[in-house]
């Protein structure tokens, strides 16, 4: 199942957000520097954040390719195999 983007973008822009406006406030900054800095920073946050998610999605997704197939080939390979040895899943011995 994919991450949720926006919802992790948003997160940690807001986080940010703030996070550097207590930084800027604390460092006796005026208030539209404060919030300047804040929305900059909280804006490349959302950017850097989103790419990365999707990046891991897609990663994710194609990692869960794989194991199907695998998964398959397995299925198919054990079934080839069964037809050509007989074994039709019962245990009778002669």
């Amino acid at each position: 199942m994919p991450l949720n983007v926006r919802s992790i973008a948003v997160s940690m822009s807001v986080i940010f957000f703030f996070g550097l406006g207590l930084v800027g406030w604390l460092s006796n900054l005026s208030p539209y520097v404060c919030c300047k800095r804040a929305v900059t920073g909280s804006l490349l946050v959302y950017i850097v954040s989103s790419f990365v998610v999707k990046v891991i999605n897609a990663i994710l997704i194609d990692a869960f390719i794989v194991n199907q197939m695998s998964k398959q080939e397995n299925s198919k390979y054990s079934a080839k195999q069964k037809m050509r040895t007989g074994d039709n899943g019962s245990d009778r011995r002669s």
